[in-house]
């Protein structure tokens, strides 16, 4: 499947092609009325189109009759009122297909929106698990560069398709009105073309699903390349990822080159069997014409006809790549629609409203995969207002506790207890509104300060973004900048140092009044200057709270009602900071480690 766990590797051709097609319909269906103003339009325009061969040839009958009666006898009046009826034909026919072409262009602008609205919405709706395991740039590739392949089929395609039948069919059926034996000259050609547009679209529609697939191993690679241009400068690695770059963007154009350039082919082979039919015609032709079996209005009525028939097939084989192209997009935009959501509430879920922050895990075990479990037998308790403590060595189990906390995973055993309740019984939505995080990667979003500090508290007033501001010790660095609290952060904060937008989520985290909180790291990017005064501003907002603290630096968390010692997923020892000392174990080991 197109998807994400395999990191945008190499894809299958679409399993369900007949499926995909229909769900881009739905979507079109939105918008029935003008798609079948559109078509209807099309179709007239199309007439016009059929129309013109047939005035054309009747314009050289009534020369050809003029000129067997003898020199001057031709009706220049009849010939002129068909040549104008020749151009009123196309140049109406074009008019319309101009005003097609803008509508269905607007329609399929319209069916992007909406499908790049669905998709951002299920973004919004998908577990943590499935960010853990897709890169950025995938999911962007998805987003952007799939939903316009879509949008650009939908714009041009679906009506090409109408107008390309229809001039086909009406094509076909005046050239048997015109001469039978002339339409078995040429009629070799049609199986011809059907087998072969058959035969390359079986060879060219898993060629535009790899393509897709190359594309997005390349936006994510990208991506992850732009976000750490610094430690790559700073590993002087730019030669390096310049050659595994080259490498990916070769590999994306090799399968471009593989899909384009096979699908081009179907244009040319088309328009060959389409000359060897004209040829047909021609050879044909001058035999009857010699017979007196078919007159020159006739002949040449048909050899526009001809190409008019010969002309949409070879536009249709095009069409076709372009739709496969569109449907391995559309398949990967749906497998996206169709990732499983976080786990829906209970029945009769309860609000945890009036939370007291009494957290209990009782014999939990977990594991990101099933068959390598990270937490094995956890045990913990947090009476309301206590500050938890969780440190142990890298890779322990630290963050994976915080992120059953939060329900950004299950456990796979065991239960987790909020204020004596199990906590899936709660909504999601309101068991996370009742804590309030400050990370150790921090996140600001482009806008200005004061949005960001209040992104967590609708309505914030501007006295209480200040005095959060105060409380983190940041507001006098505001003060000086330009525009103050008005001033414009870049994305992810790129024009501030990390101390600074670590104090920021703090202030965010102080103003976000939660009887819960989670500090991971929290002050890992400030100086020890301002560490001091952030942690006094961090034992003030812990009052009366709940806390869970992840902590490297020890020193900041003596002061904690319970220390647990996580090594290699469970939970080797626990107590307070006086106690765990006297045993002289693990926690013994580790603060004497940063302290020799």
């Amino acid at each position: 499947m197109p998807g994400a766990g395999d990191r945008g590797g190499k894809k299958e051709k679409p399993k369900n092609t007949k499926g995909t097609l229909l769900r881009i319909l739905r979507y079109l269906a939105q918008y029935k009325w003008f798609v079948l103003l559109f078509l209807i339009l099309a179709v007239v325009s199309n007439v016009g189109n059929l129309l013109g061969p047939r005035f054309a040839g009747q314009a050289i009958g009534v020369a050809e009759d003029g000129y067997k009666r003898g020199v001057g006898m031709v009706d220049m009046d009849r010939v002129l009122h068909y040549t104008i009826l020749m151009l009123t034909a196309y140049v109406g026919s074009n008019i319309l297909g101009f005003l097609v072409s803008i509508g269905m262009t607007r329609v399929g602008k319209r069916v992007a929106e909406n499908l790049r609205s669905d998709v951002f919405e299920k973004l919004m709706r998908l577990p943590v698990s499935y960010f853990d395991r897709n890169q950025a740039g995938d999911i962007i590739s998805r987003v952007s560069y799939d939903i316009d392949v879509v949008s650009t089929s939908l714009s041009t395609d679906v009506i090409q398709i109408l107008t390309s039948t229809i001039t086909v069919v009406g094509s076909f059926v005046i050239m048997c009105t015109i001469s039978i034996p002339l339409v078995l000259c040429m009629i070799f050609t049609i199986p011809l073309s059907i087998w072969y547009t058959k035969h390359m679209g079986k060879i060219t529609r898993p060629l535009y699903s790899k393509r897709s697939a190359a594309y997005g191993v390349m936006n994510g690679y990208a991506e992850e390349t732009f976000t750490g241009q610094k430690t790559i400068l700073a590993y002087a690695c730019e030669d390096k990822i310049s050659e595994k770059f080259s490498e990916i963007n070769r590999n994306a154009a090799v399968a471009y080159r593989n899909a384009d350039g096979m699908g081009m082919k179907m244009g040319p082979t088309i328009g060959m069997i389409s000359n060897l039919g004209l040829a047909a015609i021609g050879m044909g032709g001058a035999v009857l014409y010699m017979k007196n079996i078919v007159g020159l209005e006739q002949i040449s009525s048909f050899i526009l006809y001809s190409r008019k028939f010969s002309g949409p097939i070879n536009e249709i084989s095009n069409i076709i790549n372009e739709i496969f192209s569109a449907l391995a997009a559309a398949e990967r935009v749906f497998y996206l629609l169709d990732q499983p959501e976080e786990a829906a509430d209970v029945e009769n879920a309860k609000l945890l409203d009036h939370c007291r922050g009494d957290v209990k895990a009782e014999h939990v075990a977990f594991g990101y995969v099933p068959e390598k479990t990270i937490l094995h037998d956890l045990n913990l308790e947090a009476k309301p207002g206590q500050t938890i403590a969780i440190v142990g060595p890298t890779g322990a189990g630290k963050t994976t506790i915080i992120n059953l906390l939060m329900r950004f995973y299950d456990v796979n055993s065991g239960k987790i207890l909020v204020d004596n309740e199990e906590y899936r019984n709660y909504t999601l939505e309101s068991l996370r509104k009742n804590y309030a995080m400050v990370l150790q990667d921090t996140w600001l979003f482009q806008g200005t300060i004061f949005d960001n500090i209040a992104y967590g508290k609708e309505n914030a007033t501007k006295e209480e973004v200040i005095a959060a501001a105060k409380a983190a010790k940041i507001h006098d660095y505001i003060l000086r900048l330009p525009k103050g609290y008005n001033t414009i952060i870049y994305e992810d904060g790129g024009n501030i140092s990390k101390g600074q937008k670590q104090l920021l989520t703090i202030a965010r985290a102080m103003l976000y009044n939660t009887n819960m909180l989670i500090l991971d790291e929290a002050t890992s990017n400030v100086d020890t200057n301002t560490e001091r005064q952030v942690q006094k501003a961090i034992r003030s907002l812990m009052k009366g709270k709940t806390s869970f603290v992840i902590a490297h630096r020890l020193s900041t968390i003596q002061n904690a009602d319970n220390i647990l010692v996580i090594g290699n997923g469970d939970v080797v020892e626990q107590g307070t900071h006086e106690q765990l000392m006297e045993r002289r174990g693990a926690y013994y080991k580790l603060y004497a480690s940063q302290y020799e």
